[in-house]
């Protein structure tokens, strides 16, 4: 079992030890530790907004976080069942201190986490994280006496706020979606998508909506991160449905994958390379990603003139570099399948091609992920160092990690080292996934070779 202590909260298994697996004791310390540090912020404001999705253990955690913020003297909005991007949005119509958000994202049933948020519905930052974590440790919490204790507020179907700021954007061509009657499958693996997904498709004028795995009850239907391995049921669903476009959504609703009418996956990536060639189209503007995102999106970029920018791996680091993407700033700085879903369906609906065809317009790229496993002793930093001096009379960043890019082939590499165990991840970008494979293993013989 286990527990993980990052920047962005707390995530661990249910049950087990103290401190070495999410139990009710390490909720109470980490929930504690970000009311204090909220206090510190010096904000005129009491407020701090809870929300959840539908895995077993979301009741119980709801209810030990809601406590003590409440024995911390906080008005507690909470939302019950919602969206990750619904939580972050709430934060901002309530004019709210923070928020808390219990989700174990795309991992497995047996797991739970705080995510936590800062007054304007974003994730912590980096030294902010810091911060939580350093009070945690001291546990040196206070809490509020009897007349000076919090409160709770529950707000029902704040969904339905989400999905209107959805329908508000400029960019929708709501006509033509309703005007396409495309036939749409949905896999929302038994969590809140289950509720969010029907409700924002039938507002967008998609009638015809088959529903796999949309009953929120916790009890994931498959793994639950929207991988193709994990796709199965609706790959093979979409073809007997005559189906124009099927969507998979991770538990929490961050994560949006797309499949194709034939049943081929679309690709996660390729998600934010289609919906920023649609908004690019409409309204241009610079870009954001992480730097083991694919090539494609600078591409598409650069095809309308506009600048492409690379952040650190991470949703916060990308939100404080970005003007515009899937994190669709009109909306709100959080990454959010809603969002993806309209803006790719007005997509489909302007191009008025298959799924499968749109895919081919755009530029073909395969990622190799790999990762080297070291023992203890050795100096990762140093080893990132070398690889970069190596390769100096190439473009290198050093923003995360190290990354290589060779122009003449349009290739790149990308070095990380991992927070949680001793591994150097490789991530490595080619025009087919075999050219990606055989960079990536000329990185790593090359490592291996500086190891010794």
């Amino acid at each position: 079992m286990t527990l993980i202590k990052s920047i962005s909260g707390i995530r661990g298994t249910i049950g087990g030890q103290i401190s070495e697996n999410l139990t009710p004791i390490d909720i109470v310390k980490f929930t504690s530790a970000y009311g204090i540090w909220n206090r510190k912020q010096g904000l005129d404001n009491n407020k701090i907004v809870v929300g959840r999705d539908a895995r077993l253990s979301g009741q119980m955690v709801e209810n030990i976080v809601v406590s003590t913020l409440v024995s911390l003297g906080f008005e507690v909005i909470n939302i019950g069942m919602a969206t990750t991007p619904t939580t972050e949005m709430a934060v901002i119509l309530e004019k709210a201190a923070g928020g808390i958000i219990i989700t174990a994202s795309h991992n497995p049933k047996q797991w739970n986490a705080l995510k936590l948020l800062n007054c304007h519905g974003e994730f912590l930052t980096d030294k902010e994280g810091k911060d939580v974590l350093a009070i945690a440790e001291s546990e040196d919490f206070t809490y509020n006496d009897i007349d000076h204790l919090g409160k709770e507020t529950k707000i029902a179907n704040y969904e339905d706020k989400h999905i209107d700021m959805v329908l508000k954007m400029k960019v929708l061509n709501l006509d033509a979606i309703k005007a396409a009657n495309f036939k749409v499958v949905i896999d929302c693996v038994n969590s809140v998508g289950g509720i969010v997904l029907p409700k924002l498709l039938k507002k967008l004028g998609v009638n015809n909506i088959v529903e796999l795995n949309c009953e929120a009850n916790g009890h994931f239907a498959h793994t639950p991160e929207p991988i193709p391995e994990n796709l199965t049921q609706i790959a093979s669903e979409m073809p007997k449905q005559n189906a124009n476009v099927g969507f998979v959504v991770d538990p929490d609703v961050d994560r949006l994958a797309i499949i194709c009418e034939d049943g081929q996956m679309f690709g996660e990536e390729y998600t934010l390379v289609s919906v920023a060639d649609y908004i690019l189209s409409k309204t241009p503007g610079n870009t954001v990603s992480n730097m083991s995102s694919t090539r494609a999106l600078r591409d598409v970029t650069e095809k309308y003139g506009c600048a492409y920018n690379a952040a650190a791996v991470g949703e916060v680091n990308v939100v404080t570099k970005m003007n515009g993407g899937v994190i669709y700033p009109e909306v709100h700085y959080g990454r959010d399948a809603l969002v993806g879903i309209a803006l790719f369906l007005s997509l489909m609906a302007e191009k008025k091609m298959k799924v499968s065809e749109l895919r081919r317009t755009f530029p073909e790229y395969s990622i190799s992920k790999n990762k080297i496993q070291l023992n203890e002793k050795i100096n990762v930093d140093n080893i990132l160092k070398t690889m970069a001096q190596k390769y100096a009379n190439l473009p290198v960043s050093t923003i995360d990690g190290v990354k290589i890019e060779f122009p003449d082939t349009k290739e790149w590499v990308h070095l990380r080292k991992s927070n949680t165990e001793p591994i150097i991840r490789i991530y490595s970008e080619s025009s087919t996934l075999e050219k990606a494979d055989v960079l990536a293993k000329r990185i790593m013989d090359e490592i291996n070779g500086i190891i010794g």
